[in-house]
């Protein structure tokens, strides 16, 4: 089953996620197990596969990281599990700054601006990134979209530890 088919979506990056959310419920209320709770054993654990299917698809497609992970395994690019790492020089010592940066920021004299100022750096790069994947995707340049996703998930994991760093510096 492929998860844009399931919920009737273009195969695309840009998801209207109202859309995706509305057809999500919808099926839902198809498949869900409890509407089989006096079905045959059989049909209660295939409501069951079927409603984690559907659970999966959607948690796939609603993060935009997952859904270009997704996207490029599609076209047999697996960057959850490939071992080849990024070789753009650029994009290696930009990794080494703002990991630089990143541990500079709790000894910065005002943590909470320089924070904003790097959170601001890191969404510019989020989209600079998934402008990349889009143009490579839709060339049909799968290893380069996939080089994306890698470039991608290493900036939301810096967006991850900045958010802990934050919730850190105001004792959350």
């Amino acid at each position: 089953m492929r998860y844009f088919d399931l919920f009737d979506l273009p195969v695309q990056f840009d998801v209207d996620l109202l859309t995706l959310q509305d057809r999500f419920r919808s099926i839902q209320k198809q498949v869900h197990p409890d509407k089989f709770a006096n079905g045959s054993d059989q049909q209660k654990l295939l409501a069951v596969q079927q409603a984690s299917e559907v659970n999966d698809a959607y948690e796939t497609l609603k993060s935009p990281l997952n859904r270009a992970e997704y996207m490029v395994a599609e076209h047999g690019h697996d960057v959850k599990h490939e071992q080849e790492t990024i070789k753009d020089g650029a994009f290696l010592m930009q990794q080494m700054e703002l990991r630089e940066e990143l541990e500079d920021l709790e000894s910065s004299n005002d943590p909470e601006q320089a924070l904003d100022v790097f959170y601001s750096d890191i969404k510019k790069l989020i989209k600079l990134y998934t402008d990349e994947f889009n143009v490579n995707f839709d060339k049909q340049e799968y290893k380069l979209a996939a080089m994306s996703v890698k470039k991608l998930r290493f900036i939301y994991k810096l967006k991850s530890e900045a958010e802990a760093l934050e919730d850190k510096l105001l004792d959350y």
